[in-house]
Protein backbone atom coordinates (compact mmCIF):
# COMPACT_ATOMS: atom_id res chain seq x y z
CA UNK A 1 0.00 0.00 0.00
CA UNK A 2 1.49 3.45 -1.18
CA UNK A 3 -0.08 5.40 2.02
CA UNK A 4 -0.28 2.90 4.63
CA UNK A 5 -0.69 4.27 8.25
CA UNK A 6 -0.88 8.38 6.62
CA UNK A 7 -3.04 10.71 7.88
CA UNK A 8 -4.55 12.58 4.60
CA UNK A 9 -7.18 15.51 4.82
CA UNK A 10 -8.89 16.30 1.66
CA UNK A 11 -10.88 19.32 1.51
CA UNK A 12 -14.29 19.36 -0.53
CA UNK A 13 -14.39 15.65 0.17
CA UNK A 14 -18.45 14.66 0.40
CA UNK A 15 -19.02 14.57 -3.40
CA UNK A 16 -16.89 14.37 -6.58
CA UNK A 17 -13.26 14.31 -7.27
CA UNK A 18 -12.23 14.94 -3.59
CA UNK A 19 -14.54 11.96 -2.25
CA UNK A 20 -12.80 9.47 -5.45
CA UNK A 21 -9.49 11.16 -4.10
CA UNK A 22 -10.57 10.79 -0.18
CA UNK A 23 -11.30 6.53 -1.03
CA UNK A 24 -8.48 6.07 -3.21
CA UNK A 25 -6.51 7.60 -0.05
CA UNK A 26 -8.28 4.51 2.24
CA UNK A 27 -7.47 1.95 -0.70
CA UNK A 28 -4.28 2.24 -0.30
CA UNK A 29 -3.57 2.56 3.70
CA UNK A 30 -4.61 6.13 4.76
CA UNK A 31 -6.73 7.46 7.64
CA UNK A 32 -8.74 10.16 5.88
CA UNK A 33 -10.37 13.60 7.45
CA UNK A 34 -13.17 14.33 5.28
CA UNK A 35 -13.54 18.36 4.95
CA UNK A 36 -16.24 19.97 3.60
CA UNK A 37 -19.16 22.27 4.61
CA UNK A 38 -22.18 19.40 3.71
CA UNK A 39 -23.55 17.63 6.58
CA UNK A 40 -26.74 17.14 5.67
CA UNK A 41 -28.00 16.75 2.09
CA UNK A 42 -30.18 19.63 0.85
CA UNK A 43 -30.17 19.03 -2.76
CA UNK A 44 -30.60 15.79 -4.98
CA UNK A 45 -28.67 17.57 -7.74
CA UNK A 46 -25.78 17.39 -5.26
CA UNK A 47 -25.67 14.27 -3.45
CA UNK A 48 -23.26 13.16 -0.59
CA UNK A 49 -22.02 14.40 2.72
CA UNK A 50 -18.70 14.41 4.89
CA UNK A 51 -20.75 11.27 6.55
CA UNK A 52 -21.66 9.52 3.72
CA UNK A 53 -18.08 9.50 2.64
CA UNK A 54 -16.93 8.95 5.75
CA UNK A 55 -18.77 5.50 6.07
CA UNK A 56 -17.27 5.00 2.67
CA UNK A 57 -13.74 4.84 3.83
CA UNK A 58 -14.53 2.80 7.25
CA UNK A 59 -15.95 0.32 4.75
CA UNK A 60 -12.69 0.40 3.39
CA UNK A 61 -11.00 -0.60 6.61
CA UNK A 62 -9.59 2.71 7.38
CA UNK A 63 -10.49 5.42 9.73
CA UNK A 64 -12.19 8.37 9.21
CA UNK A 65 -12.84 11.76 10.75
CA UNK A 66 -15.88 14.01 9.22
CA UNK A 67 -15.08 17.64 9.78
CA UNK A 68 -17.11 20.70 8.82
CA UNK A 69 -15.33 22.77 7.56
CA UNK A 70 -15.77 26.58 5.57
CA UNK A 71 -12.21 26.61 3.70
CA UNK A 72 -12.37 30.54 3.48
CA UNK A 73 -12.89 30.57 7.55
CA UNK A 74 -9.09 30.81 9.18
CA UNK A 75 -10.91 29.52 12.76
CA UNK A 76 -12.83 26.47 10.20
CA UNK A 77 -9.56 25.38 8.88
CA UNK A 78 -7.94 25.96 12.11
CA UNK A 79 -9.83 23.71 13.92
CA UNK A 80 -10.14 21.16 10.93
CA UNK A 81 -6.27 20.94 11.70
CA UNK A 82 -7.09 20.75 15.13
CA UNK A 83 -8.80 18.06 15.49
CA UNK A 84 -6.81 15.89 13.05
CA UNK A 85 -3.66 16.21 15.31
CA UNK A 86 -6.26 15.33 18.37
CA UNK A 87 -7.94 12.17 16.64
CA UNK A 88 -4.63 10.54 14.82
CA UNK A 89 -1.82 12.71 16.08
CA UNK A 90 0.16 13.58 13.23
CA UNK A 91 -0.52 14.71 9.83
CA UNK A 92 1.03 13.85 6.59
CA UNK A 93 -0.94 15.10 3.40
CA UNK A 94 -2.96 17.95 2.68
CA UNK A 95 -5.47 18.00 -0.11
CA UNK A 96 -7.11 21.58 -1.07
CA UNK A 97 -10.01 20.21 -3.29
CA UNK A 98 -12.66 22.49 -2.01
CA UNK A 99 -13.70 25.11 -4.87
CA UNK A 100 -16.94 27.08 -6.13
CA UNK A 101 -17.77 28.75 -9.48
CA UNK A 102 -20.09 30.54 -11.54
CA UNK A 103 -20.36 31.43 -14.97
CA UNK A 104 -21.10 35.06 -15.80
CA UNK A 105 -18.94 37.35 -17.74
CA UNK A 106 -17.00 39.65 -15.86
CA UNK A 107 -18.32 42.90 -15.88
CA UNK A 108 -21.73 41.35 -15.12
CA UNK A 109 -20.08 39.67 -11.87
CA UNK A 110 -21.47 40.88 -8.52
CA UNK A 111 -18.55 41.67 -6.52
CA UNK A 112 -20.22 39.25 -3.31
CA UNK A 113 -19.67 36.27 -6.13
CA UNK A 114 -16.00 37.56 -7.27
CA UNK A 115 -15.14 37.51 -3.79
CA UNK A 116 -17.01 33.99 -2.60
CA UNK A 117 -14.77 32.31 -5.37
CA UNK A 118 -11.71 34.02 -4.55
CA UNK A 119 -11.99 33.20 -0.27
CA UNK A 120 -12.84 29.06 -1.33
CA UNK A 121 -10.53 28.78 -3.94
CA UNK A 122 -7.85 30.59 -3.33
CA UNK A 123 -7.76 31.76 0.27
CA UNK A 124 -8.70 28.13 1.09
CA UNK A 125 -5.55 27.34 -0.32
CA UNK A 126 -3.34 29.55 1.73
CA UNK A 127 -5.31 28.87 4.76
CA UNK A 128 -4.87 25.27 4.89
CA UNK A 129 -0.91 25.83 3.78
CA UNK A 130 -0.88 28.03 6.45
CA UNK A 131 -2.55 25.74 9.00
CA UNK A 132 -0.87 22.25 8.76
CA UNK A 133 2.79 23.51 7.68
CA UNK A 134 3.65 24.15 11.48
CA UNK A 135 2.86 20.04 11.59
CA UNK A 136 4.61 19.49 8.56
CA UNK A 137 8.13 21.58 9.61
CA UNK A 138 8.29 19.96 12.72
CA UNK A 139 8.13 16.44 11.54
CA UNK A 140 10.04 17.60 8.56
CA UNK A 141 7.84 15.72 6.02
CA UNK A 142 4.58 16.20 4.13
CA UNK A 143 3.06 16.64 1.32
CA UNK A 144 0.73 19.70 0.12
CA UNK A 145 -1.78 19.32 -3.14
CA UNK A 146 -3.53 22.11 -4.65
CA UNK A 147 -6.20 20.89 -7.29
CA UNK A 148 -6.17 23.44 -10.23
CA UNK A 149 -8.60 23.26 -13.45
CA UNK A 150 -7.86 23.63 -17.18
CA UNK A 151 -9.64 26.84 -16.30
CA UNK A 152 -6.04 28.17 -14.99
CA UNK A 153 -4.58 28.56 -18.61
CA UNK A 154 -7.91 29.16 -21.02
CA UNK A 155 -9.17 31.77 -18.93
CA UNK A 156 -11.52 34.56 -20.91
CA UNK A 157 -12.09 31.23 -23.69
CA UNK A 158 -14.19 29.86 -21.48
CA UNK A 159 -17.70 31.31 -21.71
CA UNK A 160 -17.51 33.61 -18.21
CA UNK A 161 -16.23 31.86 -15.24
CA UNK A 162 -13.56 34.40 -15.23
CA UNK A 163 -13.10 34.62 -11.39
CA UNK A 164 -12.66 30.40 -10.88
CA UNK A 165 -10.23 31.23 -13.92
CA UNK A 166 -7.86 33.93 -11.90
CA UNK A 167 -8.40 31.61 -8.37
CA UNK A 168 -6.92 28.77 -10.31
CA UNK A 169 -4.08 30.42 -12.39
CA UNK A 170 -2.99 31.62 -8.73
CA UNK A 171 -3.56 28.44 -7.40
CA UNK A 172 -0.26 27.13 -9.46
CA UNK A 173 1.29 30.13 -8.58
CA UNK A 174 1.10 29.58 -4.85
CA UNK A 175 2.27 26.54 -4.96
CA UNK A 176 5.05 26.86 -6.81
CA UNK A 177 6.38 29.39 -4.85
CA UNK A 178 5.81 27.14 -0.99
CA UNK A 179 7.22 24.40 -2.51
CA UNK A 180 10.74 26.69 -2.21
CA UNK A 181 9.65 27.69 0.65
CA UNK A 182 9.34 24.55 2.45
CA UNK A 183 12.00 22.53 0.15
CA UNK A 184 14.59 22.22 3.17
CA UNK A 185 11.96 20.89 5.62
CA UNK A 186 11.48 18.03 3.01
CA UNK A 187 7.47 18.86 2.22
CA UNK A 188 6.66 18.28 -1.22
CA UNK A 189 3.98 21.31 -2.74
CA UNK A 190 2.45 20.36 -5.89
CA UNK A 191 -0.48 21.82 -8.18
CA UNK A 192 -2.74 18.95 -10.25
CA UNK A 193 -5.30 19.26 -12.39
CA UNK A 194 -7.17 17.39 -15.37
CA UNK A 195 -6.49 17.88 -18.83
CA UNK A 196 -9.55 18.02 -19.78
CA UNK A 197 -12.71 18.23 -18.05
CA UNK A 198 -13.53 15.85 -15.40
CA UNK A 199 -17.48 14.38 -14.76
CA UNK A 200 -18.66 15.39 -11.31
CA UNK A 201 -21.88 16.26 -9.13
CA UNK A 202 -20.30 19.99 -8.53
CA UNK A 203 -19.31 20.33 -12.23
CA UNK A 204 -22.50 19.67 -13.39
CA UNK A 205 -24.10 21.41 -10.89
CA UNK A 206 -22.06 24.89 -11.78
CA UNK A 207 -21.99 24.69 -15.53
CA UNK A 208 -24.26 26.12 -18.04
CA UNK A 209 -27.07 24.63 -19.31
CA UNK A 210 -26.92 22.66 -22.51
CA UNK A 211 -22.95 21.86 -21.43
CA UNK A 212 -22.09 18.37 -23.34
CA UNK A 213 -20.60 16.14 -20.67
CA UNK A 214 -19.95 13.27 -23.17
CA UNK A 215 -16.51 13.94 -23.49
CA UNK A 216 -16.04 14.85 -19.72
CA UNK A 217 -13.66 12.47 -18.09
CA UNK A 218 -14.48 10.30 -14.63
CA UNK A 219 -12.33 10.98 -11.82
CA UNK A 220 -9.81 7.61 -12.19
CA UNK A 221 -6.90 9.33 -13.47
CA UNK A 222 -6.92 12.46 -10.99
CA UNK A 223 -7.21 10.15 -7.95
CA UNK A 224 -3.93 7.94 -9.34
CA UNK A 225 -2.13 11.19 -9.72
CA UNK A 226 -3.19 12.76 -6.66
CA UNK A 227 -2.17 9.33 -4.61
CA UNK A 228 1.23 9.67 -6.95
CA UNK A 229 2.05 13.39 -5.17
CA UNK A 230 1.03 12.39 -2.10
CA UNK A 231 3.76 9.87 -1.30
CA UNK A 232 6.22 12.38 -2.62
CA UNK A 233 8.98 14.56 -0.55
CA UNK A 234 10.64 17.69 -1.92
CA UNK A 235 13.71 15.35 -2.64
CA UNK A 236 10.77 13.87 -4.91
CA UNK A 237 8.74 15.70 -7.50
CA UNK A 238 7.73 19.28 -6.05
CA UNK A 239 6.93 22.63 -7.61
CA UNK A 240 5.24 21.18 -10.81
CA UNK A 241 1.97 21.87 -12.04
CA UNK A 242 0.97 18.96 -13.66
CA UNK A 243 -1.97 17.72 -15.61
CA UNK A 244 -2.77 14.17 -14.42
CA UNK A 245 -2.34 12.52 -17.49
CA UNK A 246 1.32 14.65 -17.78
CA UNK A 247 1.69 12.42 -14.82
CA UNK A 248 0.49 9.60 -16.10
CA UNK A 249 2.72 9.20 -19.12
CA UNK A 250 6.08 10.33 -17.41
CA UNK A 251 5.76 8.18 -14.35
CA UNK A 252 3.35 5.27 -15.65
CA UNK A 253 0.77 5.74 -13.17
CA UNK A 254 -0.55 1.89 -13.08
Amino acid sequence: MKLKDKVCIVTGASRGIGKAIALGFAREGADVVIAARTEVQKDERLPGTIHTTAEQVRALGRRALPVKVDVSREEDVDRMVALTLQEFGRLDVMVHNAAVAFWRKLWETPTKLWDLVISVNLRGAFLCAKAVLPHMIKQRSGSIINISSPGADIGGKIDGGMAYSASKAAIERLSNGLAEEVREYGIAVNSLKPAGFVDSEGARYWSPPGTDFSTWEPPDLMVKATIFLATQTSAGVTGGIFTEKELANTYNLD
